[in-house]
């Protein structure tokens, strides 16, 4: 179990991204976060696992409070949360499956970190999380020869060396077309269902919301203004939606609002290659 208590981050310029947060996710759940740019999404999920330290707030995994961990205990947190970016984060001149084994940092002793050197266990466990992405045969390429859509799925291979019991993805398919939306999704998916991790996602489209996520929590201007189960996502009202998104905002095509539809189109789309 997941619970976040009264979670507030303020930036050192006075930004204030989040405002009392609290929320539970429950082992196995597939939460998806939504809101427009600037909502707090991100920062949200990069206080879970400390890329951002809050400023005020406790955040409980297993009745562990996070926010207090440091050091060596903060990094055997990190082993058990993977992160999958929407800019994918590879080192593009290194190939797949050294970006794959990057994962294993976590685990490895200093000395190896540096080197770069990791044992066969490692590099075996490296092929299997490959061959499950389906992109064994793309593994001695540089990342910077994949396409879009392979490039996140080395970004979820990657998280899955971890070993983690939770996932946290940013905005994974912001960049990508609705077709490989759906493909990278559907690996989420895949390891939310068969191997009962937790995934806490951040999406902006809403056939994508109600398709895939189990819950959802709605953010505005920092502070939680929607929680929601599966059957009321799908029925989600024109009220309920305007408060997430604002009055001027309308559903359309799928998108959850004309704002937001401008945000995604204005991050980059895919090119095809």
């Amino acid at each position: 179990m997941l619970q976040v208590r009264n979670l507030t981050k303020i930036y050192n310029d006075g930004t204030v991204a989040l405002r009392n947060v609290s929320f539970d996710v429950p082992d196995g759940e597939f939460l998806v976060v939504i809101g427009l740019s600037g909502s707090g999404k991100s920062t949200l999920l990069r206080c879970i696992n400390r890329l951002i330290d809050p400023t005020e707030g406790e955040i409980f995994w297993d009745g562990l409070d996070i926010t207090k961990l440091e050091g060596q205990e903060l990094r055997h947190l990190r082993r058990k949360i993977g992160m999958v970016f929407q800019q994918f984060n590879l080192v593009k001149r290194s190939t797949v499956l050294t970006n794959v084994m990057a994962g294993r940092l976590g685990y490895a002793p200093t000395w190896r970190s540096i080197t770069g050197r990791f044992d066969e266990a490692d590099k075996a466990r490296a092929v299997s999380v490959l061959k499950r992405m389906g992109i064994t045969d793309q593994a001695n390429k540089r990342a910077d020869e994949l396409s879009g859509g392979q490039q996140q799925r080395v970004g979820i291979a990657r998280a899955l060396m971890q070993e983690p019991k939770l996932i946290l993805a940013d905005e994974p398919v912001a960049s990508l077309d609705p077709v490989l939306a759906h493909s990278i999704l559907q690996h989420l998916e895949r390891l939310n269902k068969e191997d009962g991790m937790t995934i806490l996602c951040s999406l902006h489209y809403l056939d994508l919301v109600q398709r895939y996520g189990t819950s959802v929590i709605g953010l505005r201007e920092g502070r939680v203004v929607y929680q929601g189960n599966k059957q009321q996502i799908l029925h989600m009202t024109d009220e309920e939606f305007k408060t997430i998104y604002g009055e001027e905002a309308e559903r359309m095509g799928g998108v959850v609002g004309d704002i937001a539809e401008k945000e995604v189109i204005s991050e980059g789309e895919e090119v095809p290659q």
